[in-house]
């Protein structure tokens, strides 16, 4: 019995990791490739598997859309198939890929709907969301929710890219996927962060905030499942992830929020009032970095980790400063739960304004300390600092710049500006 139940798992795995079912949604979505007619389906799973090498990556591998070439094994072009004579349903990666420079291969879309929802669902967990989103949280609703949030984000993703280093799948062989996005396709794969946080950022706020604010339970739940869905679907869609894949990154996380749950208050209350917190919350965020560096050959993945470690560690650091220097006191016990503002033209042209002006000291605090950061490094490491894209593949280069300059805008975000709210009548 238990062999037969092992069996079916291992069957069920295998057909949720098969890229042939990420093919067949972006066809149900779509999304047609341009390749070549010979190269339309994969190797025999079955060679796969008795190869399990090939679910490897190394640093030379092809990152690209496949059969990006769309040559015949012959040499010569491949012909025009009826659908890409459409030229208004050719498109291409919005990013190139930040470790080769890849820009992608042209693909065809036949559905413009999902092509746009698809894509807003998987910039829902890059970089510029969080730019935006956290600040305004922080500034504009409810600072407690946010600063916790930007815990469980940070430890969420260390924890997913670590996992990823570890077991080292590649992404889904291309064709027959769709490369939609080729921006994180040097990365491994197994689990989908983006599942991870797009699971953990709206499952946390329901859960942060339920009971502080007022709000139909049936209503906050729902906006967590739609988000979490959203993003774990769009995840498929633009061809990053199988379907195993992202439904592990959604079990994955939520594991993670079941330990937060337990401790995030006492982390809170730590990082606030201990004398010794600076000094934990540097030496840990520093220490996991180095850890996640030395798990695998340099790709995105490490630089995101170390990204998210130094946000975290300087938005604990601001929240220490912070209570320490009275700066901000948060709502008493008393007064929960929270009642909505009654939304005007007043209010809200004020938050964004807040939003507008932070913002904008965040990306030029981001852009200053880049600039300042990676030369010194590069001369520090003895390295030339003309080629950045190569220099920062270097762990004595991405690491400390990563950290460094993040760890100061996540300060700058969560101390400075809310200073800066207060000596321009924005407070």
């Amino acid at each position: 019995m238990a062999m037969d139940v092992g069996k079916t798992f291992v069957e069920t795995c295998n057909y949720l990791q098969d890229p042939r079912l990420v093919a067949s949604f972006q066809r149900l979505c779509g999304v047609r490739g341009t390749f070549p007619d010979n190269a339309s389906e994969p190797r025999n799973r079955s060679d796969d598997n008795d190869r399990p090498e090939l679910r490897k990556r190394s640093p030379g591998d092809d990152v690209g859309n496949g059969a990006a070439s769309a040559v015949h094994a012959n040499g010569k072009p491949s012909e025009p198939r009826p659908e890409d004579e459409d030229s208004s349903a050719r498109a291409k990666p919005l990013r190139r890929n930040s470790l080769t420079g890849d820009v992608g291969q042209e693909f065809l879309i036949h559905n413009k709907l999902l092509f746009y929802l698809f894509t807003f669902g998987t910039e829902l967990g890059n970089e510029m969301f969080f730019i935006v989103f956290f600040p305004f949280l922080f500034w504009n609703v409810d600072a407690l929710v946010s600063r916790r949030l930007i815990v469980v984000w940070a430890w969420n993703l260390m924890v997913g890219q670590s996992t990823k280093d570890m077991v080292r799948w590649s992404r889904p062989a291309s064709p027959p996927v769709v490369k939609v996005e080729v921006f994180y396709n040097s990365e491994y794969s197994m689990p989908s962060t983006h599942a991870m946080t797009g699971t953990a950022i709206p499952f946390c706020l329901f859960m942060l905030t339920y009971e502080r604010w007022q709000y139909p339970f049936l209503l906050g739940l729902s906006v967590a499942l739609c988000w979490s869905l959203l993003v774990c679907v769009s995840r498929v869609y633009m061809g990053m992830h199988s379907v195993l894949e992202v439904i592990t990154g959604f079990l994955y996380s939520l594991l993670v929020l079941v330990f937060f749950q337990q401790t995030l208050d006492t982390i809170d209350h730590f990082y606030m009032t201990h004398a010794y917190a600076p000094l934990v919350i540097v030496v840990s965020h520093v220490s996991l970095g180095l850890l996640a560096f030395s798990l695998d050959s340099w790709s995105t993945s490490r630089g995101d980790t170390a990204q998210a470690l130094g946000t975290g560690a300087g938005a604990a650091l601001a929240t220490h400063a912070n209570y320490q220097l009275g700066l901000m006191a948060d709502p008493p016990a008393s007064a929960l739960p929270l009642a909505l503002p009654a939304l005007g033209a007043g209010l809200a042209a004020r938050a964004l304004l807040r939003l507008a002006l932070g913002v904008a000291v965040i990306l030029v605090t981001r852009m200053l300390m880049k600039a300042a950061t990676i030369p010194l490094l590069c001369r520090l490491a003895g390295l030339p600092a003309g080629d950045v894209r190569r220099a920062r593949q270097r762990m004595a280069v991405e690491l400390p710049y990563r950290y460094i300059v993040y760890s100061v805008v996540g300060f700058t975000c969560f101390c400075v500006v809310p200073l800066l709210f207060r000596l321009v009548g924005l407070a």
